[in-house]
């Protein structure tokens, strides 16, 4: 957690700058590169005390607005929150707590999702819930197969 500086100064501009500092292009590019790491880890990286989780969150999601592959953003979302509450994928038995670990990577995922993928990430959730995944499923990148049948790209 940061102390605060993240929102210190012009935090777009050395968010950027320390991309550019580890030889990326786009900050997709750098999260590209760290597949299924959590967003809160990619800050770290970037900045321990000054760069934040929710920056590098926004600045993914206007990089995909821009490229036009928000979908794909939203998918991104998702395997890092799995990655962070589910380590060692899918559960095969639902207890209480994986319960728990479960609704919270679903709930986080919901929270940072733009509203224009709101609706279809209700609907993957529910298919998530009817139909889980086979035990120890653990998405590495957004284009895991059953995160496309879930959430199929639609942006042209």
């Amino acid at each position: 957690m940061t102390d605060g500086r993240s929102w210190e100064g012009n935090w777009k501009a050395r968010l950027y700058e320390r991309v550019r500092e580890r030889g990326y292009s786009s900050l997709t590019a750098f999260a590209e590169a760290r597949p299924a790491v959590p967003l809160n880890q990619l800050a770290e990286e970037l900045g321990k005390d000054d760069i934040a989780g929710v920056q590098v969150l926004g600045g993914l999601h206007a990089e995909a607005e821009q490229r036009k592959q928000v979908t794909r953003f939203v998918r991104d979302v998702l395997v890092r929150e799995l990655s962070e509450s589910l380590p060692n994928g899918w559960p095969a038995v639902m207890d209480d707590e994986i319960r728990f670990q479960v609704a919270k990577a679903l709930g986080c995922w919901s929270a940072d999702t733009p509203d224009s993928h709101k609706e279809r990430v209700r609907q993957a959730r529910a298919a998530l819930r009817a139909n889980p995944p086979p035990s120890g499923w653990r998405p590495l990148d957004p284009d895991d197969e059953l995160l496309r049948t879930l959430m199929p790209d639609e942006e042209a």
